[in-house]
């Protein structure tokens, strides 16, 4: 896939698991390519990649859809990413991490930090924060050395609002920074070759992330801006 190409289909992703494209609704490639300002060519070939991914569902004569998930459903992914990403955390315990997983790894706890340490959850550091989790995690999975639990987990997180993509910005403070502790501690486990600890703990972080979509699910519905 080309680089615009994949620009667009990492973008309309982003859209879908956000939720600022609706459920249920219609994708059209004309005000698609308008929107993102390219061409209809990417938009074609990002809405067969998220068909085949499953976020979108093709109707014939009709196109492409944003699938409907219910939030079982989405609750449902949370508990396969707990186990998959327990998994993925025990084996890069037992494999041991590479230098350079450690620095990455450090670098991403020591961004959180800096974040957090302010005290109050900015608008502006939401999309850093979000980009340092991403980091964390997929550093993990890739340590762990096993590519059918990247691929899997991979797919568990190409559900809308069950991603590692998405963080719960507008709750409170202090959950963020339990959940941030989560990082220090499965990575000090993982750096420290305890396998089993290091999948215990991160089952727990996925599956606490969980409880607070959970809780927060309605609002987050409410207040995400749309696009039909």
């Amino acid at each position: 896939m080309d680089t615009l190409s994949q620009h667009v289909t990492d973008t309309l992703r982003d859209w879908v698991l956000h939720g600022r494209l609706s459920p249920g609704a219609r994708l059209e490639e004309i005000p698609l390519a308008a929107s993102l300002g390219v061409s209809r060519t990417p938009v074609r070939a990002a809405l067969a990649t998220l068909g085949n991914e499953g976020l979108l569902e093709y109707q014939p004569k009709r196109g492409y859809q944003v699938r409907t998930y219910e939030l079982d459903e989405i609750i449902a992914a949370y508990d396969v990413r707990a186990a998959l990403e327990g998994l993925g955390a025990r084996l890069a315990a037992q494999r041991g991490l590479s230098d350079t997983a450690i620095a990455t790894l450090r670098t991403c706890l020591a961004r959180g930090d800096e974040i957090l340490g302010k005290g109050v959850l900015l608008p502006e550091d939401h999309e850093p924060y979000q980009e340092m989790n991403m980091c964390l995690h997929n550093t993990l999975l890739e340590a762990a050395g096993n590519p059918w639990v990247q691929r899997f987990a991979a797919q568990a997180q190409a559900i809308p609002y069950a991603s590692d993509r998405i963080v719960l910005w507008d709750v409170a403070h202090d959950v963020i920074l339990r959940s941030h502790g989560d990082h220090h501690r499965v990575v000090d486990a993982v750096i420290a070759r305890d396998a089993p600890r290091a999948e215990s703990l991160m089952r727990e972080h996925v599956y606490y992330a969980g409880i607070i979509l959970r809780n927060n699910y309605e609002a987050l519905r409410a207040a995400t801006p749309r696009e039909a």
